[in-house]
């Protein structure tokens, strides 16, 4: 390993000594500690700030893939890349999350927000691969979401956006099932789109979720049948098998009165007349059968549409061409694929090997189709086996007593062939010939026979098996090539020849009477020492010669049955007992010993040499369930023709006039457009509610104004392009961002006061405000990109108290460009307004009450617990039942137990982090010393506070500590090692969803406020899945108000709310990290029905909590 790390890149070599060298690929994960530092490299080179940087690392890690490499590990590293303005590098980003979205789910949920805001990217290509990651996280929380994206893409204005929504409908329908009627409501909307680029990957999604809904098809059958010759190539396969399908249950056979205009043309002719008459519905029906076949115009369309695609470059696109044709079209007009078909044999073998067995059944049915091409399925030398095998049955098909001489002539040629399977084949080919062709029956005998005299053993056993087939037919005349073939027992050692050669000599032993019995004796001799099924036949062979000439076999007869009743095999065993029981006569056997000879030598039907192809064209030509010649999972069964003709106007489609199309199309286009500038004016928070409440914006931007020029800015420009930075309530970079300046700031901040001085008056509030608005307005998604990081700087600083979104962040806009250069402190300064209490990134701020209402009502709702306070007081914790984990069990830590249970109480440290108290107990003889918590790895975002290192331990002594953890507001492990002085133990901490919140007192008023401006919040919005309602029956001992509260409060740190009405509960309580709100509803109803509601921000956090509580209250 001499090479430079950079001449390892470049060369990527191998050992001059032939050692295999590990690392030389930067991106490998290879054993040497170069590797991790090439691994280091990367994850250094994603997060710089330079993009070119970035996109070389990318570029490295996709390629990684592309060979096959785990790079799973750098998936920190790169999501957080997800937002990152370069559209080169987010392309590259998604590429690889669909990768390992799937493998790092939790990971992935972490960034759904991004995911979310991609799908209003202005690009397409970012909103089609937002949309793939988002359904390549197979989770089932997200099923909502999912469908949402899909709903909203199913309208999008770019055509590969609305292909990735097709794609996606599968996706959601494998992860939950349920969703079916929604998602067909999606497929038929997509299904009516006249876009090329659609048509395949929605008919893809119809025959994944719903193939039975053929309705959907009939107004979109025509348009389909037009588009097809457009369509990308595998669009044009799934299309033509599904229309397969169609035609089949939609159009009467075009061949159902072939066998009857062979037999009598004329008769049919002349009778075509008298038909004319319409006279009653029985008499037309008795006489449809003889009714001239009239194609339906639609059956026609779909026949002439794709024919032309017989000359696709595409081998598949023809082989369903093909399929369609021979399932389809009437008999005079197959041959048409022949040639298509003949030409995919010029490919790789893997095709030919594919189109061989589709001709080969095609062959049996429809000989004629492929005659005038023999030649082409002459074997090659340079074949592969199967190839050969497959050619040889298509030649046997295709054999007549026309063109026998010439393929026999071939055949003769492939007997010296080296590829002993290809030989054997050959020689059962001959077989075939000769049984389906009479008169070359004696020649391909005598050839056989000729071969029996070949060097290959081989060959000569796979003769003998086929001589015995012919035989059968004439046993009479070839009692020369039986006595032949007796003669050979002494040199073949092939199992199935030594027993064919037996069976015969036995079934025909009257016509070699003074062979048979010395063949029997020979057989004996070597009995011990023959394979089973030459034993079975050695004694059938005595069974029958006892029986025709027991004087000279019945000695040796006995001593075969002795032999046979010790043998080891069971069923040779009970052969002999039951056929020594049959043929010789003693007092206890039965009336059945009379009809032995009957049941030995009875007249056998000689057996029919058939093709392996014979039965498979049940199956549809060219699936996989035909190549396997089993069903196949997925396979569905094509339909039969119907007696009657389906209506066929429901194909009919009114034509819209021109003008009505022009309306729609505006039409549609508003409505995609209103939303689209809705949520540029409004990122940072729900317009409604600026609207609603001026004056408490007011208030609330004059103590934000205090910070204005103090505030760091610079972080602000690095992010000025992020695309809707501040519309998410789970932007992890921002929230990464917010630690580090409280880290700085070392500890808790105090609030600043409503009345800050320098607040600026309510009237340039709302002038600057407006030209926000202006500004976003009319540029659209140009203007976006460039005004998105004052908007995120606005949000990270608006208070927690503010119920605006919209013109306090203008404010703040306002004050940036009025700040002179020289304040642009280093990027970890802070603004004031960064509290402890509001953390939470918007759109929804944490749980806030009016300080200038906008009526004297809610100001006295509000007045008596909050006047003095801009967020929620934070209760003490509450205490359910304490549960207590296991961290370490004593016997894995060799005498060492440590549990852990959350304190729900707040970490002194850190209020963001969540308080862990550790018990550890030393059950061993010695003390155990400088315990202590080493090498904590956190994913990305989290951080571990480790607990004091303890010096001693002494035997039997127990002790309590506490370490914090910020969980991120995900309940994903955190991992360490908990260190002795002598040994190392991995160990992780996983949270249960309550245990990442903290109870907050509010009054009832606010907590509807709340709820409902979360409500408020959701509505238009994919993110909107603020709500979550479950319904449960509560359990008999769970109905009082105490056990109740109990149970809830056991499985979430919450904190009750007051309220009037006697069958409602509510509980409130944020997030320890973000400080998002978390609001929870328990409504009782009739018996013991009870409905289950949380309102939250956070929608992973809010599914898990409905679950945990309902789960809490069914015990």
């Amino acid at each position: 390993m001499a090479a430079s790390p950079a001449y390892g890149e470049e060369k990527g070599g191998s050992s001059s000594l032939g050692e295999p060298e590990y690392g030389h690929d930067p991106a490998s994960g290879g054993i040497f500690a170069s590797d991790y530092k090439r691994h280091d490299d990367l994850k250094e080179m994603l997060d710089s700030n330079k993009d070119s940087l970035k996109l070389e690392a990318m570029k490295r890690i996709v390629a990684m893939i592309a060979r096959g490499k785990n790079a799973s590990d750098l998936f920190p590293a790169v999501v957080k890349n997800v937002a990152c303005k370069n559209i080169e590098v987010k392309k590259l980003v998604y590429v690889y999350l669909v990768r390992y979205a799937e493998e790092q789910q939790d990971l992935a949920l972490l960034s759904i927000s991004t995911f979310q805001r991609g799908l209003k990217d202005p690009n397409q290509l970012i909103r089609a691969s937002a949309l793939r990651v988002l359904s390549s996280i197979r989770v089932p929380i997200i099923v909502p979401i999912m469908m949402l994206a899909i709903k909203e893409a199913a309208s999008d204005m770019s055509p590969y956006v609305r292909k990735t929504a097709a794609h996606a409908i599968p996706k959601l329908y494998s992860l939950d099932s349920d969703q079916k009627d929604q998602l067909i409501e999606v497929i038929e909307k997509l299904l009516a789109d006249k876009t090329t680029l659609v048509a395949g990957s929605v008919v893809m999604a119809f025959e994944e979720v719903c193939p039975e809904r053929i309705d959907l098809i009939h107004k979109n059958y025509r348009k389909l049948c037009n588009l097809l010759i457009d369509v990308e190539e595998w669009g044009q396969v799934v299309i033509i098998n599904m229309l397969t399908r169609y035609a089949r249950t939609q159009f009467l056979s075009p061949n159902q009165n072939e066998s009857l205009l062979e037999e009598s043309a004329e008769k049919a002719f002349y009778g075509s007349e008298e038909e004319d008459t319409k006279d009653a519905k029985a008499e037309a029906a008795s006489l449809a059968k003889r009714k001239p076949y009239v194609m339906d115009p639609d059956h026609r369309l779909l026949l002439r549409n794709t024919k032309p695609l017989l000359q696709s470059r595409n081998a598949a696109v023809v082989m369903a061409v093909a399929q369609l044709y021979f399932h389809l079209a009437p008999k005079a007009e197959v041959g048409v694929i022949a040639k298509a078909l003949v030409r995919l044999l010029r490919s790789h073998s893997e095709v030919q090997y594919v189109v061989l067995q589709n001709v080969a059944t095609m062959s049996i049915k429809r000989r004629g189709m492929f005659e005038p091409y023999l030649k082409s399925f002459y074997i090659r030398s340079t074949d592969p086996t199967q190839i050969k095998i497959l050619k040889l049955e298509v030649l046997t098909n295709l054999a007549n007593e026309t063109n026998i001489s010439t393929i026999l002539r071939e055949f003769q040629t492939y007997i010296r062939s080296m590829d002993k399977d290809f030989v054997a084949a050959t020689i059962q080919a001959i077989g075939r010939c000769a049984t389906n062709i009479g008169k070359v029956r004696d020649t391909c005998l005598n050839g056989l026979v000729q071969l029996l005299s070949n060097r290959d053993e081989l060959v000569v056993a796979e003769s003998v098996v086929v001589i015995k087939k012919l035989l059968q037919m004439q046993p009479a005349q070839h009692s020369e090539i039986i006595k032949h073939m007796a003669k050979l027992t002494d040199n073949i050692q092939v199992p199935m020849a030594r027993a064919s050669i037996l069976w015969l000599i036995g079934e025909y032993c009257e016509h070699v009477p003074k062979i048979a019995p010395d063949v029997l004796r020979k057989m004996a001799k070597s009995f011990t020492n023959e394979e089973d099924i030459v034993k079975l036949q050695v004694i059938n062979l005595a069974a029958k010669l006892y029986l025709t000439n027991s004087k000279q076999s019945k000695l040796l007869t006995q001593y075969v049955l002795n032999l046979a009743k010790y043998d080891q095999n069971y069923d040779i065993r009970d052969r002999a007992r039951f056929i020594r029981q049959l043929i010789v006569p003693t007092e206890k056997s039965g009336a059945l010993n009379k009809y032995a000879k009957k049941l030995f030598l009875a007249q056998k039907p000689a057996p029919i040499l058939e093709s392996s192809f014979k039965d498979r064209d049940h199956f549809q030509l060219g699936s996989l369930s035909h190549l396997l010649n089993t069903k196949a999972v997925g396979y569905q069964e094509l339909p039969d023709w119907p007696d009657e003709a389906p209506d066929p106007s429901v194909r009919n489609v009114e034509q819209v006039p021109e003008w009505t199309k022009c309306t729609s199309r505006e039409k549609r286009k508003e409505k995609v457009e209103k939303p689209f500038y809705s949520d540029s004016e409004g990122e940072s928070g729900p317009t409604e509610s600026a609207d609603s409440e001026p004056e408490s914006v007011s208030e609330e931007s004059g103590s934000s104004s205090s910070s204005g020029s103090s505030s760091s800015s610079s972080e602000e420009e690095d992010e000025e392009d992020e695309e809707e930075g501040s519309g998410e309530s789970e932007d992890k970079e921002e929230e990464e961002e917010k630690r580090k300046k409280r880290k700085e700031k070392g500890g808790p901040r105090k609030a600043s006061s409503p009345g800050s001085a320098g607040s600026p008056s309510e009237e340039e509030e709302e002038t600057e405000g407006k030209k926000v608005k202006k500004a976003a307005g009319p540029q659209g998604r140009k203007g976006h990109a460039e005004t998105s990081s004052e908007e995120a700087s606005a949000s990270e600083s608006s208070s927690s108290g503010s119920e605006s979104g919209t013109e306090a962040p203008a404010v703040v806009e306002a004050k940036r460009r009025k700040a002179p250069p020289s304040s642009r402190a280093g990027p970890k300064e802070i603004s004031l307004l960064d509290l402890d209490d509001f953390t939470p990134p918007p759109p929804q701020p944490v749980p806030s009450t009016s300080i200038v209402s906008t009526s004297l009502v809610t100001d006295l709702e509000g007045l008596t617990l909050t006047d003095t306070s801009l967020a929620p007081t934070l209760m003490s914790p509450a205490f359910g039942a304490v549960r207590t984990y296991e961290l370490l069990h004593r016997m894995a830590g060799e005498g060492l137990s440590v549990e852990y249970c959350f304190s729900r109480r707040p970490f002194p440290g850190d209020p963001h982090m969540v308080a862990v108290q550790i018990h550890i107990s030393n059950n061993t003889d010695a003390e155990v010393k400088s315990l202590r918590v080493s090498e904590p790895k956190p994913l990305s975002g989290m951080r571990i506070q480790e607990f004091p290192e303890i010096e001693c331990l002494a035997p039997g002594d127990t002790t309590s500590v506490v370490m914090g953890i910020d969980f991120c507001d995900s309940t994903q492990a955190a991992n360490f090692q908990l260190c002795t002085h002598t040994r190392h133990f991995y160990v992780s901490i996983q949270p249960p969803v309550g245990e990442l919140m903290a109870p907050v007192f509010m009054s009832e008023n606010e907590f509807r406020k709340e709820q409902e401006h979360l409500t408020r919040q959701g509505k238009g919005k994919l993110t909107g899945m603020s709500e979550i309602t479950e319904k449960l029956t509560l359990p008999e001992k769970c109905r009082s108000d105490h056990a109740i509260v109990q149970q809830v409060t056991s499985a979430a740190n919450v904190g009750r709310v007051p309220c009037g009405a006697d069958n409602e509960y509510r509980f409130a309580a944020k997030t320890v990290t973000s400080g998002s709100l978390v609001l929870v509803t328990l409504e009782r109803r009739e018996g013991a029905a009870a409905q289950l509601t949380v309102n939250s921000e956070k929608m992973v956090i809010g599914t898990m909590l409905v679950k945990d509580i309902v789960q809490a209250l069914a015990q």
